[in-house]
């Protein structure tokens, strides 16, 4: 007897389930790390628009040699814009910016990021220098993970 052998075309399927399973384990790892890094890319329009505003005070004060005097009193994104000519009204990973007169901490709310940073605040805090320079820390309720860095 003679018996013809076929030949074999395609995967079994073990072969096809264990690839399914390996996609899956590496979907269930990438997608909480692809949305971690989602939130810290849109937190980054937030802190670069406040970095501006800090920019911005810094030369307000040193225009009028106020070193050591109280910060100016802006309590909402139009007074920022009036006072220190930086307009974050198109920012809209912010839904309200505010500098306090008596400690100079810029604060704003943060918007349309993600639901577990959405109404949080960002703060940056100054510290004068004994040189007269001001240093500037972070200060948040956001999750530290997505704090900026200094």
């Amino acid at each position: 007897m003679w018996f013809k052998t076929k030949n074999r075309k395609g995967f079994t399927l073990i072969e096809l389930l264990i690839v399914i399973a390996i996609i899956g384990i590496l979907a269930a790892v990438a997608i909480p790390i692809y949305k971690q890094h989602v939130i810290k890319a849109r937190m980054a329009e937030a802190v670069n628009a406040m970095r501006y505003i800090a920019t911005a005070l810094m030369a307000y004060r040193q225009d009028l040699s106020l070193v050591g005097v109280a910060w100016p009193n802006c309590p909402d994104t139009a007074a920022i814009q009036s006072s220190l000519g930086v307009g974050i009204g198109a920012i809209t990973r912010i839904s309200t910016a505010q500098i306090d007169p008596a400690t100079g901490t810029i604060q704003a709310t943060l918007a349309n990021i993600d639901g577990t940073v959405d109404g949080q605040t960002l703060s940056l805090v100054p510290s004068e220098n004994a040189d007269g320079s001001v240093s500037w820390t972070w200060n948040s309720t956001v999750p530290t993970v997505y704090m900026p860095k200094k």
